[in-house]
Formats: C-alpha cells, structure tokens, sequence
C-alpha cells in the first residue's frame, strides 16, 4: 500500500500560494519521498505547473517508472545549479527576482553557496521545516503501513524469545532480530538494532558488543524496521534468568509510567503534558535523575519526527499523529529499562499498533 502523493502535492502547493513563491526546491530525502514517491538522490523543482526531478543517470529511469506526473532532468554535462536555473528561468515573467522556496534545515552550506551565487535573479526564502510539518498527521494508507511494519516487529519479538539464552552476545541478539524482520516482509531497518544487557543496558542508546547474557542480566532491546518506507519503533526489557526484586521494583515503575502517560493521550492535550505524567512517576520512585530522554517521538517516512514527547515540546496533539510513549530506567553501572510502544492518536483517544507482551519477562 503507498502513500497517495497527490494528496501530498496538494499540501504542498498551498504552501507555495501561501508563501506567495514563484517555486520550491525539494530536497530533504524523506519529503522527496512523501511528495513524489522519490528515493533516490537528488532535487525536485515545483515551479508554476511543472514538476521536475533532477537527479543523474542512476536514477532516471526509476524516476520514470516511480514518480507519476513528474519531468526528469539529467544533470549529465550540466550539473544542478544549470538545471535548476534553467527551470527556473522559464517561470520569469518580468525583470523582478523570484521568489523560490528552500529547505534550509535540510540543505548543506556548500549547496546554499552554489545555489545563491550561481542562480541570478532569486531570492531564496527559508522554509523552516514547513515541508516537514506536512507529514505530522498520517493518513489512514501512511498508519496501515506503520503497523504493518510494527507487527514484522512484534513477529520479531515473539521469534527472539525463544532465541534467547545464556551465552549469546549482544550482536548474535541484534542480528537475529534484523534477520527476522527482513525474512519478514522489511525493506530495510528504521535504526540501528539496540541489544545491550547487564551494564550496557544503563546506556539508553548502546552499540551491540561482543558481551554475552549472563543470568541476572537485564536485555534492552530496541528495534525497528521500514515497510512501504513507513518505519516502525518498539522497545522491550527482559530478564536473562531471574529478575532481583530491585529489578522488579524499576521494571514495575517504568512500566507504570508508560502506561499512566498513554492514558493522557488524546486530541487536544500538550505533548510536555504527557511527559510531565511520566517523568514524575519516575521521579517519585527515587529515580528522577535517572530518565534524561524524552518519553517519545513521532515516526513515518523518518524514525524521529515532530512532535515529541518532551519538556520542551508544548504542541498539541491531533488526530493522525503516530507517537512513540518510552520511558525508561537507566542506573549507572548497574542497569536499565526501558518499554516503548508505537500509538496513534484517533478522535477520542488513541490506539495502540504495538502487540507485544509488556509484563516482565524471565528467560
């Protein structure tokens, strides 16, 4: 199932009128994507009616077959700045400058001083993120693909309960998981797995390491993958052998905290509301200093998008926004936890796409 580009076009052409711009250069990989069903490497051009992909000969011919509706522009022998100039160069109607539309959170300095001083007659109007405020609210096709993709993670999950064992490192862990998911229908994975027990799971993002599980170990693992471009995100602690009660007593909190902070969730709320909830249970557990992150992120074509879960995020929660709720635990030296879920807010509430067991687990 993909994504209806037209839709996508259309928000996007309101932003032009809106902004009062003679064109707009597309150039952040995951809005190509979301307006054009573009993958590859490259700049679109939407100026007046036209709608151009410029990119070199590895790609035109996915152009051609994937991007309905859209020109393909070969910089062979010109390279981009003549492209760009020269689709621009047909929007002129008097001596006036244009007005044309870049990313600039997404475009390089080196590209901005190409473009600004090799492109006469423009003035280049910053976007700000506008682009990427389009993909805030997912539709049903973009949320069929997020929980498509979340439950090759719950598959995943399922699969590496009974992979686990003592003796197994971290990168066996991490391997088997992306294996799984790619057998299972993923194209590709949303991050790099997280696999981390005993000690490294204090690490809230730990690289896979050599280290075996051992018995007494926490296992963090954090993991996702991408479906229709449309990534996934989930996160579960479990217990290598028998669980201390000091385990018992973090993993019950962290767990509590989740859940007391999706309750909140609903149109209308502040996202730093939803935080607040979870961040002062933990607090009140004795472990306040101990949870540094913010309990979650939007996710769609790009695995952290806006808004967030956050102290610092005061944006207000829509229908069609697909969050991830994460709080966690993390001891130095000692251990962690940390138990995420993948939601989507709906009219009334939300709905959970993450199937798997939340209760602790003991291996």
């Amino acid at each position: 199932m993909v994504m209806d580009t037209a839709i996508a076009y259309e928000k996007v052409r309101r932003i032009i009128d809106e902004m009062n711009l003679d064109a707009i250069l597309i150039t952040d990989r995951y809005n190509m994507r979301y307006i054009a069903s573009y993958r590859g490497e490259g700049v679109i051009v939407l100026a007046g009616s036209g709608k151009t992909v410029i990119t070199d000969s590895r790609y035109t011919e996915q152009v051609q077959r994937e991007c309905e509706g859209y020109e393909c522009a070969d910089i062979a022998g010109k390279g981009y700045v003549a492209c760009i100039s020269s689709i621009l160069d047909g929007q002129r109607k008097n001596s006036g400058n244009l007005r044309v539309g870049f990313e600039n959170l997404s475009i390089s300095y080196r590209e901005y001083s190409e473009y600004s001083t090799g492109i006469s007659g423009v003035e280049w109007i910053s976007l700000d993120g506008k682009l990427d405020s389009l993909r805030e609210i997912k539709t049903d096709e973009e949320i069929e693909n997020i929980h498509i993709a979340e439950s090759i993670g719950d598959k995943a999950f399922s699969h590496i309960l009974e992979y686990l064992r003592p003796g197994i490192t971290e990168k066996d862990v991490a391997l088997e998981l992306e294996y799984h998911m790619k057998k299972n229908g993923a194209e590709g994975l949303s991050f790099d797995t997280i696999a981390a027990s005993g000690m490294n799971s204090s690490m809230p993002h730990a690289i896979p390491t050599d280290k075996t599980l051992n018995k007494g170990d926490f296992l963090t693992m954090d993991f996702g993958c991408i479906y229709e471009g449309y990534c996934s995100d989930m996160t579960r602690t479990v217990a290598i052998g028998k669980a201390s009660d000091s385990m018992k007593y973090v993993y019950d909190t962290v767990l509590k905290a989740q859940t007391e902070s999706m309750n909140m969730i609903k149109p209308g709320v502040r996202c730093n509301d939803v935080d607040a909830v979870a961040r002062r249970i933990i607090a009140d557990a004795g472990y306040g200093d101990c949870f540094g992150h913010g309990l979650g992120h939007s996710v769609g074509l790009f695995i952290h998008e806006n808004p967030r879960f956050s102290p610092k995020c005061d944006d207000i929660l829509k229908p069609g926004m697909v969050i991830t709720v994460e709080p966690g635990i993390y001891i130095p030296g000692q251990f962690g936890v940390r138990i995420e879920d993948l939601v989507v807010v709906t009219e009334d509430g939300y709905r959970n796409l993450t199937g798997s067991e939340k209760k602790l687990i003991e291996i």
